[in-house]
């Protein structure tokens, strides 16, 4: 007991450095598969991917992927229109991940079940150099 005591904040910086070893582990948990740049543009090229952009209608009108559809995270808790192949592929991406996610587990709990997240969202897509468009 003396021993923690003595080396308390020892003991927090290394619980506190623990969980931050393991806070991108279970964040990607979550938020389900996630595919980087190259893999989302095989999916689309190969089995054909429908890119779904959740970020709201102004930050989409300033950039988004090629071709991409815009469908807002508060549009799909609602009944998502992305027609009636529920197999087909969709990559979903946001800024940093966190709106994907959710309508991501959104998407699945309406059945569809290949569902993906782009990892690092658009700024990864663009730092990889693929086509953007306004």
């Amino acid at each position: 007991m003396e021993f923690i005591r003595n080396n308390l904040l020892l003991i927090v910086v290394a619980v506190v450095s623990g969980a931050m070893l393991i806070w991108p582990f279970v964040r990607r948990g979550t938020g389900g598969p996630h595919v980087d740049p190259a893999r989302a543009t095989q999916l689309i090229n190969r089995e054909d991917a429908l890119v779904i952009d959740v970020r709201d209608p102004g930050e989409y009108g300033a950039g988004h992927i090629l071709g991409a559809r815009n469908l807002p995270v508060a549009r799909i808790d609602g009944k998502a229109d992305l027609g009636k192949r529920k197999d087909r592929p969709l990559i979903l991406y946001c800024d940093s991940g966190a709106r994907a996610s959710k309508a991501a587990a959104a998407l699945r709990q309406q059945g569809y079940t290949q569902v993906v997240n782009l990892s690092g969202g658009l700024g990864a897509w663009q730092a990889a150099g693929l086509p953007v468009e306004k």
